[in-house]
This record gives structure tokens, C-alpha cells and sequence, in this order.
């Protein structure tokens, strides 16, 4: 198996979104999602993980910048998938799904 990188970022379909993790303050991982024109639908989480990063703004805390996510899809492919709350330039880079790559 090799893995292939995309950094792209993708479309989570509405109403499909891990509620569960989201009240406890995570992004709720979308169970359907678009990528280049085509939906895929993640039947299985097989790891979870977090990317800290220390505060911005002087303090010493460390936060939560990215949730990861390796997940299969209905189609049997294996992708890596994030969200990313770091505030960026421009607008459209701000707090987004991503994916980062898939194994083919």
C-alpha cells in the first residue's frame, strides 16, 4: 500500500456531522463528505489524534490546533483527514476539513 499526499480541502456534507463530539467542544467528524466532485461516506475511525501548539499570545497553556482522524471509507479506501482551527489568512483557509492524504 502507498500513501498518496493531497492536502486539499474537502466538503462535509450537511446534518452528518458527529454530534457526540462536538458537545464535548471537538469538530464533530463529518460521516459523509465531498472531495473533487465525488461524496464518500466513512464507515469506520480507525485512530484519532491531536496536534498541540502553544498559545499565541504570550501564555504558557498549550492548545488544540488540529484533530485527526484516520478513517475508511464505504469504498474500502483509507484516508487521513483533519480539522484544522488555527486562524489564517486568507479567510478560506481558516478552521476547515482537510484531506491529507490517502492509501492506494
Amino acid at each position: 500500500m502507498t500513501t498518496e499526499f493531497v492536502g486539499e480541502k474537502i466538503a462535509p456534507v450537511a446534518g452528518t456531522f458527529d454530534t457526540t463530539a462536538m458537545s464535548r467542544g471537538e469538530p464533530g467528524l463529518p460521516q459523509r463528505f465531498v472531495w473533487r466532485g465525488e461524496e464518500h461516506e466513512i464507515v469506520e475511525v480507525l485512530e484519532t489524534w491531536h496536534e498541540t501548539g502553544a498559545c499565541t499570545h504570550g501564555s504558557k497553556e498549550r492548545y488544540v490546533k488540529k484533530h485527526w482522524s484516520r478513517v475508511r471509507t464505504k469504498a474500502g479506501v483509507e484516508m487521513k483527514i483533519s480539522f484544522d482551527r488555527t486562524a489564517r489568512t486568507p479567510k478560506e483557509l481558516r478552521a476547515a476539513w482537510w484531506l491529507h492524504s490517502i492509501d492506494v
